[in-house]
């Protein structure tokens, strides 16, 4: 008997602290907004508001039906956004290329009150890739090499100013790694953690446990070795558990090396469904609530959907975009060419 009854307990420990899988067998997806733009980065705010940075010097506010847009020029120029954050007070923007623009635009729960340049640099490399914040004072984002680290520059102060970090506090790139400024989502964000993604010929991960004091710098086995290969966005569940997804731009069904998981805060990485559907995508994200199991990545070759931490997967549309936020365990924004849609994903 007492057999049986340390059997019984055994087997329900074990039960309960087995996750359960996640099931999703569609998504129904809503046009929000449609332009002649390429929207890259999106900042949901709640399931009928949503923030978005695109190419043509465009920004806006989608709520519900009313976008509210505004088209920022530096000089004459029209620039090019491909990262954005918000906090409660303000959104920020920050363009690619030559010269590279933040931006601070106050927000009093409805509407921008003020749009202020906070954040310039300039030279023949720059190109910055995404931005994140840890809190309402403190921002990373992070931007391709114009020495021999990675562009990193941080606000300590809601957002008023940045400072660029020194390369000698940051780790050192090989030749031909930069960053894919794809979906604002190669920097992932947890407590005081910062993960950054790279890619191109050699393909890691950096991080910061102490909001971008200190740096290591890890290798994957994500594929590399030419320019438009490797890890183009990351997510974290908690410190310890996180994913990465990206593949070959070039040959985007190719299915092998552009999906890995790791268990103890980046360090190392095992590959996932290797060799299996999908392939190349550019943004990948944790579904709320489902504690790691329910996982979505997105790209230009569709939706794919995994419900027991990324082992099998499936397509659950063909329609292409280049990001995703989710807003829910249900609801998300994405974006593409063109447009901003949401997604409402149905068992």
């Amino acid at each position: 008997m007492r057999f049986i009854l340390v059997f019984i307990a055994a087997l329900v420990f074990v039960s309960c602290n087995k996750k359960a899988e996640i099931e999703f067998n569609s998504v129904e997806i809503t046009p929000v907004f449609i332009d002649s733009l390429s929207i890259r980065a999106i900042q949901p705010l709640d399931e009928n508001r949503v923030w978005f940075a695109a190419d043509k010097g465009k920004v806006g506010l989608i709520d519900g039906d009313t976008p509210k847009l505004a088209i920022i020029k530096y000089g004459d120029s029209l620039l090019h956004f491909r990262s954005i954050a918000a906090t409660k007070e303000a959104v920020f923007v920050l363009s690619i290329s030559n010269p590279a623009v933040l931006y601070k635009i106050g927000f009093n729960g409805t509407e921008a009150t003020n749009i202020e340049e906070v954040y310039t640099e300039k030279g023949d490399n720059v190109f910055y890739d995404s931005m994140k914040f840890w809190n309402e004072q403190e921002g990373i984002a992070i931007g391709d090499p114009v020495e021999n680290c990675m562009s990193v520059i941080i606000t300590r102060d809601g957002g008023n100013t940045w400072e660029k970090l020194s390369c000698e506090n940051l780790p050192k790139v090989e030749k031909g790694e930069a960053a894919f400024a794809a979906s604002n989502s190669n920097i992932a964000i947890y407590g005081d953690n910062a993960w950054v993604a790279t890619g191109g010929k050699k393909s890691r991960v950096m991080r910061t446990a102490d909001k971008g004091k200190t740096w290591e710098v890890f290798n994957t086995p994500i594929v590399q070795g030419q320019a438009m290969t490797g890890i183009y966005s990351i997510d974290f569940l908690d410190e310890n558990n996180g994913i990465i997804f990206g593949g070959n731009w070039e040959d985007k069904a190719f299915n092998e090396g552009n999906k890995a998981v790791t268990k103890n805060g980046g360090k190392t990485w095992k590959l996932i469904a290797n060799g299996k559907e999908p392939g190349y995508r550019s943004s990948v994200k944790y579904i709320p609530g489902t504690e790691g199991q329910g996982i979505v990545a997105i790209g230009s070759p569709g939706i794919s959907f995994s419900g027991d931490g990324g082992k099998n997967w499936k397509q659950l549309s063909k329609e292409g975009f280049f990001a995703i936020e989710f807003v829910n365990d249900s609801t998300a924004f994405a974006s593409g060419n063109n447009r901003i849609s949401k997604l409402i994903f149905k068992r």
